[in-house]
């Protein structure tokens, strides 16, 4: 089902109403964060995760308004939307764009947001049937800088991985830093379990910090799962049981292969079992 309704700014609107000017910012200079969550039974899931990662993120690059976006406001403005929209199960994605005039110098630091909700069929998070074939992006490597943890609107990495991906037919691409490590996953965080041990690349590895990372990182810790955030050679793609990926949307899937590698998926199995106890 298309989702009828969007809220723009707080007024809930037709999805196809024509809003952006050429002088938005979000337009102009990705100039704005957004944030990807998960509709259960017409309830947000994780409020207080998204809500504490978004104020983080508007903080950082100086946006206005930070203390509004609060678990209260997500939790509010996306099950209104949901109801209007009649969906029960479903994709949310909050925009935040900086809503001024002037260059690349801002004439003021307002917020502005947009919020949409698409339809998924699903009440609960599904471990994917077939692993994902996967292959490690090298042509543009990810920076290191304190941005890099952030979800912003400038996403031209992620959509260059997405063309490789589309012409190499891959299900997902492992993205690199600008050192050569393993950094993520085109669309989500990166878990590798090898010699019984969990390993994730650190925030310092230039990652998003994924609010699925975070739950799954818990999980781990209080399921006795030995778990490290490290700095990561890609090497150990060719040595490792078992790969997966998380994210706000999808929960956890497992990678089945890499090149000639082939991946179990018995930890991301009890995983996605404690997950879908929360």
């Amino acid at each position: 089902m298309t989702p009828n309704y969007i809220n723009f700014n707080g007024e809930i609107l037709p999805a196809d109403s024509l809003l952006l000017t050429i002088a938005n910012r979000g337009f102009r200079y990705g100039d704005g964060l957004f944030e990807s969550m998960r509709l259960m039974k017409g309830k947000l899931k994780f409020p207080e995760l998204h809500a504490e990662r978004l104020q983080k993120g508007m903080k950082a690059l100086k946006i206005d308004g930070y203390s509004q976006t609060d678990s209260w406001f997500l939790k509010e403005k996306v099950e209104e939307l949901a109801r209007r929209n009649k969906i029960k199960h479903g994709r949310l994605r909050l925009t935040v764009y900086r809503d001024a005039e002037g260059l690349y110098a801002p004439s003021q630091n307002k917020m502005g947001y947009c919020l949409e909700v698409t339809e998924i069929d699903e009440p609960r998070y599904f471990l994917n049937e077939r692993g994902l074939i996967m292959d490690v992006y090298t042509e543009l490597p990810k920076p290191l800088n304190w941005l890099s943890n952030i979800k912003t609107c400038n996403s031209l990495i992620y959509t260059m991985a997405g063309i490789y991906k589309q012409q190499n037919k891959l299900d997902e691409v492992f993205l690199l830093n600008q050192n050569g490590f393993l950094c993520e996953a085109g669309s989500s965080n990166l878990f590798v379990w090898y010699e019984n041990h969990l390993y994730t690349p650190a925030l310092s590895e230039g990652c998003v910090e994924g609010v699925m990372r975070r739950i799954v990182i818990k999980l781990a810790l209080d399921n006795n799962i030995p778990i490290t955030e490290a700095q990561i050679n890609a090497e150990i793609l060719n040595q490792a049981d078992e790969v997966f990926l998380t994210n706000a949307t999808k929960g956890i899937q497992w990678v089945m292969g890499y090149g000639v590698k082939r991946y179990f998926n018995r930890v991301s199995k009890g995983l996605m079992d404690e997950l879908n106890k929360l």
